[in-house]
Order: structure tokens, then sequence, then C-alpha cells
């Protein structure tokens, strides 16, 4: 009994530790993408250049650091109440946002000046059922702040709800993300393997995230009342 005691120790700190490394390696991925992307787009050359400056900035930064906040183990302010967390989570996510529509309105801007047409390709239409998301999403976190607009519903129920919708815009966000790194604008610029590894940067934030979701929320049997 002792000796399954020992080993149910070690099982835990080796699964605290994982958790604790794919947490600090999305921290490093989510900052490292974001400047390979400024670099490559170099913002203020040109108009179009803020659109993947902005997205990169608002989906691979803002939304991924807003998310890991309320890691249990990653997270660099776990120590903090989860009010303060809260806080912190909307002031991320409203950054995000207010990235996402400066990145949207650069390239509807751009293609207005150059009479190309919008949103013709995957990554346009999925970028634009994104924001669109986003946009709901953010209303739909108003009752987590302001309990009293929705009276009948558990705080926990609301919690869930809003965890559960809000991975499914990060990983819509991850998609656009990737459909953008396969443009004529990013291939013409980067060679195959340095494609590749960009490719794995949303791909692996995605599914750390998703672990850290669906761990803390989605894989409850049962709600809290």
């Amino acid at each position: 009994m002792v000796q399954n005691k020992k080993e149910s120790e070690v099982d835990q700190r080796i699964y605290s530790y994982s958790r604790t490394t794919s947490a600090l390696l999305t921290h490093c991925i989510c900052v490292v993408f974001t400047v390979f992307i400024s670099i490559l787009s170099r913002p203020g050359t040109s108009l179009f250049s803020w659109h993947p400056f902005f997205m990169t900035l608002a989906f691979s930064f803002f939304m991924t650091e807003a998310i890991l906040v309320f890691s249990p183990h990653g997270s660099p302010i776990k120590s903090l109440p989860h009010k303060v967390k809260g806080r912190i989570h909307w002031v991320l996510q409203s950054l995000c946002e207010a990235c996402a529509v400066l990145g949207l309105g650069t390239i509807v801007f751009n293609k207005h000046l150059n009479g190309k047409h919008h949103f013709t390709s995957w990554h346009g239409l999925l970028g634009l059922l994104t924001m669109c998301v986003v946009g709901l999403q953010s209303l739909a976190a108003l009752p987590l702040m302001y309990h009293s607009l929705v009276k009948g519903w558990s705080l926990a129920k609301l919690k869930r709800y809003h965890a559960t919708s809000g991975l499914v815009t990060y990983l819509l966000g991850c998609v656009t993300v990737l459909l953008g790194l396969c443009s004529a604008w990013f291939t013409a610029l980067v060679g195959e393997y340095t494609w590749y590894l960009s490719v794995l940067c949303p791909v692996v934030s995605a599914l750390i995230i998703m672990n850290q979701v669906t761990s803390a929320y989605v894989a409850k049997k049962q709600f809290q009342s």
C-alpha cells in the first residue's frame, strides 16, 4: 500500500511537471511566433503589412495569454485571486479584439484601394466567421461579470459554457492563422522547413490550450451547482 502511494505521488509529480512544461512551451511559442510574423510583415512598410501583424498579435499572443491566465500550472499570476485573473483575462481579450478589428480594417481597406473582392478565400471567410464568433463570445461573457443579468443560471454553468465556447473560438482563430500561413504572401517569404516550423506553432498551441480547457471544464462529468 505504501508502494502504491509512492507510485501515485510520482505520477502526480510527472503529471504536474509535464503540464508546467507544456504551459511554458505555449508561452514561448506565442511570443516567438508573434515576433517572427512581425519581422516578416514589417508593419508600417505598407497598408497590408498591418494585417498579419495585428491578427497574429490578437490571436497568437493576446488570446493565448488570456486563456493561460487560468492555467493552474503555467499562469504567471496563479497565486492571485480568481476574480483578479478574470479581470486580467478581460483586459487581454479586449486587446485581442481591438487588434483583430484593426487587422480586419486594414485588409478590407487595402482590398478596397486595390479594387479586389473581399472574403474570396477560405482564410478570409473563416477569418470573418472567427471575428463574428469573437464578438458573440464577448457579449456572452457579460453575465460572468454581471451575474444579475441572467437569473436562474448558476455561475458554475456559465463558466463552463463560456470556457467551452471560448475553446471553439480559439480553435477557429488557430485554423484561420494556419490558412494565413498557406497564403501566397507567407509562402513566398519563407523556405520549406521554416514553413513547417511555423505551422507547428498554432497547432501545438491549440493542442495544449485544448488540453487545459478540457481538463478544467469539459472533462467534468457533472455540472457544479
